[in-house]
């Protein structure tokens, strides 16, 4: 338990610094970009910690079109883990910050 509450932490911890980098590269507010962040970072954890699918059988039927050997079909599998839950959490968090960006309630920014 106290390990998958250290792995979700410094997910997060991660996915902020990158928001705060990105932030001041692009001369933005932190808010402002944090759910695109969250959905990239969902999405890459998503992505890597999934096996099977279609580009999986995609690969396995190039391969058995070049070898010959017929590989058998995986089914796609998704591992949910505090990685996976601290990146949609930085999501929602962003998700509700840019929704009081578009509505009003969170002023722009003053340059």
């Amino acid at each position: 338990m106290k390990r998958n509450i250290i792995i979700a932490f410094v997910t997060f911890m991660i996915e902020t610094v990158l928001t705060y980098l990105i932030s001041i590269k692009l001369s933005i507010r932190f808010i402002e970009i944090m759910f695109l962040v969250g959905v990239a970072c969902s999405f890459l954890i998503f992505w890597f910690s999934s096996s099977g699918g279609a580009i999986a059988n995609w690969i396995n039927s190039k391969n058995s079109a070049l070898t010959l050997y017929i590989q058998e079909r995986e089914e796609f599998q998704f591992r949910k883990g505090p990685a996976f839950y601290a990146s949609l959490l930085f999501l929602f968090i962003g998700f509700i910050f840019f929704i009081l960006l578009v509505s009003g309630i969170i002023p722009p920014a003053n340059h």
